[in-house]
């Protein structure tokens, strides 16, 4: 049957025949994982260690390289490339996404092809010696280049890791594994103000300014990280076993990986590696639940880049803290919202439902938007980007366990987990152009559109609760198969 996404079943006889046979796959699966319990909580102890938490150090420093470009912007920056009063800022917070997205598909071929091991570290290390490049420009048009060239190195970080992710964990464990990830990440953009603070006095050691020191040491760090991943991270299931292209020991022993696959296979049945091939991408990419889940990731991240380039300014501009406050202020929302985003993912999971979280996350940030774009005490708008980091980072983990719940098959979680990272380059893109310099300090109008991208997926995401309903109990009635799967249902 494919991947398709849902098959009308015509005679309910030959589907209710092959029941005996599916329930003998789900008796064996059952039989081979019976007693292995503790096995199984130790190996996804060491997952949680060796991957989940490698992969968010690095996806600390991507999202800290991408966005020190605010903190260096306020720290003189501005002044010295003559960005000011023109619209270059906008331009160089834009064109990082060209890169990020053209690499995007390529990438996830790449990554199945070379392994995880090689691939993930090395990309690292060259963004992180792009990043220390970018602290040696002297125009803004070689800044430019090197935003393109980070653009081009971090772009395949998002769809490895997701995908990475998807592949070892089950439905309901992937959404705190997933938060956990973004989590260390999204606060590395509160601590990239921390860090931009420090980093500043040393504006003139060595005859060079401070904000040419926060790129330098920064990308330093992530050359550094980069480096030690070679060591610690962890490849795809079928190559766990196995020792990796530096000559060290497997990962797993085969008994173990093959626990692993078991559970997989029970949990939503595409443990088997897929060859990623053009045709098998271009079948999936007809599955309409692929576009949306990206749709809903374009209007967070349009949101979130948002807070992320253009909250020192606000902060600054708007709310005239100085620039020392300015860079220390990006901090405390970012903190505050990490133990939501960890509820999230706890709750959801328990629950085994996004859709109702995603829809609350949505209206906080359209409260917390609408506080920080019109009201007039200078306080009270910054809770407001308190309540509006809240919902818009909470959303981003949901949104990935929303895609990872209601699809099956390797290829298809190789493309989504792609287009997902595309959308999040597109999204970059939008809040890029939708901040312009004329609606300064305010941004009252890029607000607004922010706003209404939220509106819209709230309306979609009720759209689901309706069809997802619906769709499952056609499935339990065995008029309708999902995802080629008869015992798969949807998630909502």
């Amino acid at each position: 049957m494919g991947q398709s996404d849902t098959i009308h079943v015509e005679n309910k006889q030959n589907l209710e025949d092959l029941a005996p046979d599916r329930q003998h796959e789900q008796e064996v699966l059952a039989a081979q994982l019976q007693g292995e319990e503790q096995k199984i909580k130790r190996i996804v102890r060491k997952l949680d260690f060796r991957l989940v938490l490698t992969l968010a150090v690095l996806y600390v420093w991507a999202f800290i390289d991408r966005g020190n470009l605010a903190n260096a912007n306020i720290a003189g920056m501005g002044e010295d490339l003559r960005l000011t009063g023109t619209n270059r800022y906008s331009i160089l917070a834009m064109t990082f996404f060209i890169g990020y997205i053209l690499v995007d598909a390529p990438a996830t071929f790449t990554i199945q092809r070379v392994g995880a091991t090689l691939m993930l570290p090395s990309i690292v290390v060259a963004w992180g010696v792009v990043t220390i490049g970018q602290g040696f420009c002297h125009s803004w048009g070689a800044l430019l280049a090197c935003r393109i060239l980070l653009g081009f190195f971090e772009g395949g970080i998002i769809p490895g890791s997701i995908y990475l992710i998807s592949l070892w964990y089950t439905r309901y464990e992937a959404h705190k594994r997933l938060a956990a990830f973004w989590v260390i990440g999204i606060a590395s953009t509160g601590i990239s103000g921390l860090l931009a603070y420090g980093i500043e006095k040393m504006d003139g050691d060595a005859g060079i300014a401070g904000w040419r020191w926060i790129y330098i040491i920064e990308g330093t760090v992530t050359c550094v990280c980069g480096l030690v991943a070679y060591f610690v991270l962890v490849d795809f299931p079928d190559r766990a076993s196995r020792k990796n292209f530096l000559g060290m020991g497997p990962f797993l022993t085969a008994e173990e990986v093959s626990l692993m696959m078991a559970r997989i296979e029970q949990d939503r049945g595409d443990s088997t590696p897929e060859k990623l091939t053009i045709k098998r991408m271009l079948r999936c990419a007809q599955d309409w639940k692929l576009w949306e889940f990206s749709l809903y990731v374009f209007f967070n991240n349009t949101a979130l880049y948002a807070f992320a380039y253009f909250l020192p300014v606000i902060l600054q501009k708007s709310l005239h803290y100085s620039v020392s406050k300015s860079q220390l202020f990006t901090f405390p929302p970012y903190a505050v919202a990490v133990p939501w985003i960890l509820f999230c993912a706890w709750f959801c999971d328990k629950v085994k439902s996004r859709g109702p979280m995603m829809v609350f996350n949505s209206c906080l940030y359209i409260i917390g938007v609408v506080i920080t774009a019109f009201h007039k005490n200078p306080r009270a708008r910054y809770g407001g980007v308190f309540i509006g980091v809240m919902g818009i980072t909470g959303n981003i983990p949901t949104n990935w366990a929303y895609f990872h719940n209601n699809i099956t098959g390797q290829t298809k979680r190789a493309l989504g987990a792609a287009m997902l990272t595309t959308a999040s380059g597109l999204g970059g893109i939008a809040s890029g152009n939708i901040f312009q310099p004329k609606d300064a300090p305010g941004y009252r109008t890029a607000l607004s559109v922010c706003v209404a991208f939220q509106a819209v997926a709230i309306l979609l995401v009720v759209k689901n609760f309706i069809y997802f309903t619906w769709a499952n109990r056609k499935a339990d009635k065995h008029e309708l198969i999902i995802e080629g799967n008869p015992d798969f249902r949807y998630t909502y």
